[in-house]
């Protein structure tokens, strides 16, 4: 049983998530991308980079907002997963309208890439990579990270659901707490 002073935790320790990784990957391949492949004046760019920054950010945030609000934690990783859906979205656009090719998922490029993808979450590989890559490549391997960061959100969310029904919001934990520190004195 958690002790009187057990009610506050403090969490955010978001840079240890693998998500958030992943997501800092994600951020920056888009940042090169529409460096590289868009026109100055597209909005597109903007969309893309708020996108891709607000998936990052999201989960950095929740993560911290978590110490006093599991509800807030949960919107703000699902809003996280939500933006990064919508950068996906831009991403199979650009190939569409352009002839480009978005990899099939059992094609061998995609099936390679993702384990690359899988077991690579360093930021500094992909902006090494996304300065040689084309653009069908490059978005494609954006389009993956984006799907294996969305199984990754899907599992955080799950597990910040079972948190919450484990051991309630603050007020709960607020609400133990001063009772246990009550039946002390």
């Amino acid at each position: 049983m958690p002790s009187d002073k057990d009610f506050l935790p403090q969490r955010g320790n978001f840079r240890s998530l693998k998500v958030f990784a992943v997501a800092e990957c994600i951020f920056d391949i888009t940042y090169i991308f529409t460096e590289r492949f868009l026109r100055a004046g597209d909005r597109t760019i903007d969309q893309m980079r708020q996108a891709a920054r607000s998936g990052k950010q999201n989960i950095a945030e929740g993560s911290q907002d978590g110490s006093t609000s599991r509800e807030i934690e949960i919107k703000l990783t699902n809003v996280a997963k939500a933006s990064l859906q919508e950068l996906l979205l831009d991403y199979e656009d650009y190939l569409r309208v352009r002839d480009l090719h978005l990899w099939d998922k059992n094609s061998e490029k995609a099936i390679q890439t993702r384990r690359v993808c899988r077991n690579n979450s360093d930021s500094r590989f992909y902006r090494e990579a996304a300065k040689t890559r084309t653009a069908e490549t490059l978005a494609n391997i954006a389009i993956i990270l984006i799907h294996q960061a969305d199984v990754m959100l899907h599992g955080l969310i799950e597990r910040q659901k079972a948190d919450f029904l484990r051991e309630g919001g603050i007020k709960e934990q607020m609400t133990r707490a001063r009772l246990a520190h009550r039946s002390k004195q």
